[in-house]
């Protein structure tokens, strides 16, 4: 039995998978310590881990932000990794410290784990990164993360990529490199040593992408040390009260399903309000999640439209034709996972990346935009249903989910690391 470390950052698209990895762990007979926020510590033990509270600083996930573009990734890389930096490295240390620790296993926004893989070898445990994330690694074959572009072909969208990735590296994000370092001196005693501050997993002893192949632009420049294992959360939530109109989902009518997710769910303008007006008159049945907000701030349901808090992924995508989302890359998987097609309009945090791999791997359309008019989802939602290469290219990459490791393919790895 080993005893390991899972580290995530407070918020349910970076705790949900983690704790799927940490399930499985312990079900192979290895102890958890899970390092999160109090908001979680119920869902860890439940899950049969043991609970580390995160220190000042880093315990509550920071507000949403509506920043698009770089300015996303600097307002992201600020709130999500240098805030935060040290509620999360004084007790991952004090957890390593306090008795023997076999590995570390950490979620790619984590900043105190890239802290620790940059101390020597052999004065710490392994450091596994996990990509929650569409991978964020720099590459010569790829333009910069954050920009939600695709990569391109030929030697002329390479040289695009190579002046971007410089320009990104030294003037957009050159003060955020700047605070990165100063708060790996700060904290770890940790000096510049050039490298681009996310493309950290390449010192990790191991960097498991939670995504298949297929669904991740190809990097001629990758790291020995990345591995594909697949979604770590599978099938989505099932089971529970199912709301009075589910039996409406008799397939006399395709379904659309439209969410904004339980973190950007703030102001249903953006989404689900476009979706509802565009489809209003179209022969569809329209489900909306609320993402747990009291469906009071729903906009008003035209008569084609159903809605509940909370719906289980796992029952209702199977009845789902087409999935429109803002882009949270475990509801992609999800919907990848059951060969649907997926509409998506996401323009904060990472959400453009994912969006632009959906419309790069064909599996659906990116709106290119967070709030779309909805006469352009109405056109998508169409084009989507007409035209089955679109449904073709989800269930090609869910076959390939399928086919993946999964945890237990990361866990294999892990031991053999161990060993």
């Amino acid at each position: 039995m080993a005893s390991i470390i899972v580290c995530s950052a407070p918020h349910d698209g970076h705790v949900s998978p983690m704790l799927g990895v940490a399930r499985r762990l312990i079900a192979r007979g290895h102890r958890v310590r899970f390092l999160t926020g109090p908001k979680y510590a119920e869902a860890v033990r439940s899950a049969g881990a043991e609970f580390l509270p995160l220190g000042p600083g880093a315990d509550e996930p920071p507000k949403s932000t509506d920043a698009t573009g770089m300015q996303a990734i600097r307002d992201g890389v600020r709130l999500l990794v240098i805030d935060p930096a040290r509620g999360q490295y004084e007790p991952l240390m004090a957890a390593v410290a306090a008795e023997p620790t076999d590995a570390v296993l950490a979620e790619i926004s984590f900043m105190a784990a890239s802290i620790l893989s940059r101390q020597p070898r052999e004065s710490r445990p392994p450091v596994i990164a996990c990509g929650i994330l569409p991978l964020t690694l720099s590459s010569r074959d790829c333009a910069p993360f954050g920009m939600g572009l695709n990569p391109g072909k030929g030697p002329l969208s390479r040289l695009r990529n190579r002046a971007l990735n410089w320009f990104v590296a030294n003037v957009a994000l050159k003060d955020t490199q700047r605070q990165v370092n100063e708060k790996m001196r700060e904290l770890g005693g940790v000096e510049p040593d050039g490298s681009f501050f996310l493309d950290w997993a390449r010192k990790a002893d191991l960097f498991a992408q939670f995504t298949v192949e297929e669904f991740e632009y190809p990097r001629s420049d990758a790291p020995d040390n990345l591995r594909f294992f697949g979604p770590m959360a599978r099938h989505g939530v099932s089971g529970g009260a199912k709301p009075d109109w589910w039996e409406d989902l008799d397939g006399a009518r395709p379904v659309v399903y439209v969410t904004q997710g339980t973190v950007s769910n703030e102001d249903f303008t953006a989404l689900v309000g476009p979706t509802l007006e565009g489809l209003a008159d179209e022969d569809v049945t329209v489900v909306v999640s609320s993402g747990r907000r009291p469906l009071a701030a729903l906009p008003p349901l035209p008569a084609n439209a159903r809605a509940a808090e909370f719906l289980p992924d796992a029952e209702l995508l199977p009845k789902v034709a087409v999935y429109v989302t803002n882009g949270g890359y475990g509801g992609l998987h999800y919907a990848m996972e059951n060969g649907v097609p997926i509409v998506v309009a996401g323009d904060t945090e990472d959400k453009p990346e994912g969006a632009a791999r959906v419309a790069w791997a064909g599996a659906g359309i990116n709106l290119k935009t967070g709030r779309p008019k909805p006469e352009a989802i109405r056109d998508a939602v169409q084009k989507v249903l007409s035209d089955g290469r679109y449904r073709a290219a989800s269930q090609h990459i869910g076959a390939a989910i399928a086919a993946s490791p999964g945890v237990d393919g990361l866990i294999d790895e892990l031991e053999a690391i161990l060993r």
